[in-house]
């Protein structure tokens, strides 16, 4: 089975956890101003992901800081493939 694309879209159902395309992000951080419990900055700015999957309470920030995200390089995958 082949694993599914990381995506923007949240479908509701399945555990998600955050996915940065690196080669996208400019290290804005507006993601870890909108979502500082999952994702933190390094020394340069780029987002250091937490690795496990986002909690329902915080799906909702997650949905904002992937609407923000000037480049478009925050993604959800599926937390369990």
């Amino acid at each position: 089975m082949t694993p599914r694309p990381p995506t923007r879209i949240l479908d509701g159902e399945r555990p998600k956890r955050i996915v940065v395309n690196p080669i996208s992000c400019k290290g804005h951080g507006l993601c870890a101003e909108l979502l500082p419990e999952m994702i933190r900055l390094d020394d340069w700015g780029y987002p250091i992901i937490d690795p496990s999957p986002v909690p329902p309470h915080l799906e909702a920030h997650l949905k904002r800081a992937i609407a923000a995200c000037p480049t478009l390089a925050l993604l959800v995958a599926d937390a369990t493939e």
